[in-house]
């Protein structure tokens, strides 16, 4: 890990909040010597079927915020998630802060840019984010020096973000008793999944692991907290010394046999525009349904 800026003696203060209605974790990630602080993989809350949007749990992220005296500078995300949509310029509008995503966005832009027939006014440079982050980016959260490791696999675009000894890991790894994400979407690759995987267990033991989702498995209790040697000892889908083989064939049958996520229309168009709802020709709110395209 000689060329990733690992600080184990920085130890940063992580407020975790779950939304039972996506089962994502988002966080609020507060550098331990001043009031400065991030957000990481924020939710906006959509009733699908009622075509209605808010924001209970982005409000949630803000009343803590403001209730610690905090300043937010960053508004992460780990990729563009297919579950859920982010809420990432509605908390900007409310607190400021940079929104952040990695640099392969243009490549998840361009490829569902085709499938939701997006026109020449969708642009897929990555610019609606403020900031695109390459492997090995570093960027501070006040006095604390972050930076991102690029784990493809689940997705073309997706970051793991490290800051002093917690890793936010995105949905490259679950639980140890989780396993990992799938990588059937369109640009995901289980063997690239592997290799990305393996890029964060060779981080220290002690780094704490934070997840993106939890879903109880064999009905225990929501936990999204682990640590490295922990996934490595016991992690059901890349413990134990699994090799790349074994788990690429295991990936893609698992992946097979999925159903695609609930939200994963909206999501996507949400998602990949930095949480801006796209609008038709007349400027209203209006999401897509491409039919067979997924």
């Amino acid at each position: 890990m000689a060329h990733y800026p690992v600080n184990m003696d920085v130890k940063p203060e992580v407020q975790a909040f779950f939304d039972e209605a996506t089962n994502t974790i988002s966080y609020i990630v507060k550098d331990p010597a001043s009031s400065a602080c991030a957000i990481i993989d924020s939710v906006m809350d959509i009733d699908y079927a009622a075509g209605r949007i808010t924001y209970e749990h982005a409000d949630a992220l803000i009343d803590h915020i403001t209730s610690q005296g905090l300043k937010l500078e960053w508004i992460i995300e780990t990729h563009v998630h297919a579950d859920h949509l982010s809420a990432a310029p509605y908390i900007q509008e409310k607190l400021g802060g940079k929104i952040a995503i990695g640099a392969k966005i243009m490549v998840v832009q361009d490829t569902f840019g085709k499938i939701f027939n997006e026109g020449t006014e969708f642009q897929r440079d990555g610019s609606q984010f403020d900031r695109l982050l390459e492997d090995g980016d570093t960027y501070m959260i006040g006095s604390m020096q972050a930076f991102a490791m690029y784990t493809p696999g689940h997705t073309p675009a997706c970051m793991v973000h490290v800051m002093g000894n917690a890793a936010f890991v995105g949905d490259t790894l679950f639980m140890p008793d989780g396993g990992s994400a799938r990588a059937d979407f369109p640009g995901g690759d289980a063997g690239t999944l592997y290799d990305s995987i393996q890029k964060v267990l060779a981080l220290p033991d002690e780094m704490r692991l934070f997840m993106c989702h939890d879903y109880g498995p064999n009905g225990r209790d929501i936990a999204w907290e682990t640590t490295v040697g922990d996934e490595k000892a016991h992690n059901i889908h890349v413990g134990g010394g699994i090799s790349k083989e074994e788990f690429v064939k295991f990936r893609t049958q698992r992946d097979a046999q999925l159903d695609m996520p609930k939200l994963i229309i909206p999501s996507l168009q949400v998602n990949m525009r930095a949480g801006e709802v796209p609008t038709d020709k007349d400027g209203h709110p209006m999401l897509k349904v491409p039919l067979n395209g997924l």
